[in-house]
């Protein structure tokens, strides 16, 4: 999980910085009005709206902007019909990715995720070339440093996660659970005091490929660019980048 672990925390500080220019914003209202359109604007009873809510409140987003988002995608307000769609591949040295995106033209966006997947040393793949690398888990990181190991296994593992695990070389520990057990055990772990620092839905890796330093920072690179492009929602990859590396991004 250490590879995980030290992206998921990159990408946590980089979204706040992010946040000021509005990419986030953007991508959240996408990912509110598409959860509302599948599942209904109803949160308590919509998992992934629910998730969505979570995060654009954390990125300060206004209420009036969420609930319009929510409006939009239960057809109370015109809005944009989005495509949702998982693109395949692989970066530099043969690890796997996984691209989520939320589309309005797939015929503008494929070539456009194909071209920064070459350009970046990678290669766009087939449907189902990678996907069964991953499984769909919630996640959630919580600092060693507000809490202890057992303390937070109990309360975690009785309010129904799967998995706890202790990389001793990582500052987090992490906690595993089924998609729809997430917001349940995030609120077991809050409700005892303990502050949760990130928790998602993702796709873990069953297995992490290493590459070396310099196709490190080119998979760093393609991720950059992947995430800079407005479709796109998600990058999920199976990558251990080396501590070095990590250590230079997260600057």
């Amino acid at each position: 999980m250490a590879g995980h672990s030290k992206w998921a925390q990159i990408k946590h500080k980089k979204a706040s910085t992010d946040a000021k220019r509005g990419k986030v914003f953007s991508k959240l209202v996408k990912e509110i009005s598409v959860a509302a359109r599948l599942g209904g604007g109803d949160p308590t009873g919509n998992p992934r709206l629910r998730t969505a809510i979570e995060k654009a409140k954390e990125v300060n987003m206004p209420s009036d902007t969420i609930k319009r988002a929510i409006m939009k995608g239960t057809g109370e307000l015109p809005g944009v019909a989005y495509e949702e769609c998982v693109y395949e591949g692989y970066g530099p040295g043969g690890v796997a990715i996984l691209v989520g995106v939320l589309t309005d033209n797939k015929n503008r966006t494929t070539p456009e995720i194909r071209h920064i997947m070459t350009k970046h040393g990678g290669s766009l793949g087939e449907v189902g070339c990678v996907s069964w690398m991953f499984e769909k888990k919630g996640y959630i990181l919580v600092e060693k440093s507000k809490t202890d190991e057992f303390t937070l296994m109990g309360i975690a593992l009785d309010a129904g996660a799967e998995d706890m695990r202790n990389d001793p070389k990582e500052d987090n520990f992490e906690v595993v659970t089924a998609p729809d057990q997430l917001a349940t055990v995030k609120a077991a772990i809050e409700q005892a005091g303990i502050p949760v620092s990130l928790a998602e839905v993702t796709m873990l890796p069953k297995n992490y490929a290493s590459i070396e330093d310099r196709q490190a920072e080119q998979m760093i690179r393609l991720i950059d660019a992947l995430e800079e492009h407005e479709d796109v929602q998600d990058v999920f990859t199976n990558v251990d980048l080396p501590d070095e590396v990590v250590a230079r991004v997260g600057r």
